[in-house]
């Protein structure tokens, strides 16, 4: 794991736990919201990136969305083979209701916690 994902990990993982509390009250658009905070924080990391779009898909099951679901088997499928060579988008907030080649900006609480697990 590299310094940038063991550093980046309490934040995501912080995300997913919030996305959790609110999939367990119903409240699956607040989940989602987190998920995708998670997938900002994570998406320079392989194993983040992986991880939340895989819990963005388990949403999609949980919802019955047939776009969500797609979108994100290949959106894991392009997360497990570009996060490492730096081909994703930043800011990307990584639902299947925007393309996954698409820049975003990032929100500053989040990218003060970027740059501080980037060492910056």
């Amino acid at each position: 794991m590299t310094s940038f994902s063991k550093n980046i990990a309490f934040a995501v993982l912080r995300e997913v736990a919030k996305a959790k509390q609110f999939q367990q009250q119903k409240q699956y658009d607040e989940a989602f919201i987190c998920l995708e905070n998670a997938h900002v924080l994570g998406q320079s990391s392989t194993r983040w990136h992986v991880y939340v779009h895989s819990l963005m898909l388990i949403w999609g099951i949980q919802k019955h969305s047939v776009n969500e679901v797609f979108g994100q088997v290949l959106r894991i499928v392009g997360a497990a083979s570009k996060t490492a060579v730096g081909l994703v988008p930043s800011g990307n907030t990584g639902g299947s209701n925007i393309s996954p080649f698409k820049r975003l900006p990032i929100a500053s609480h989040l990218e003060r916690k970027i740059q501080r697990a980037q060492g910056r």
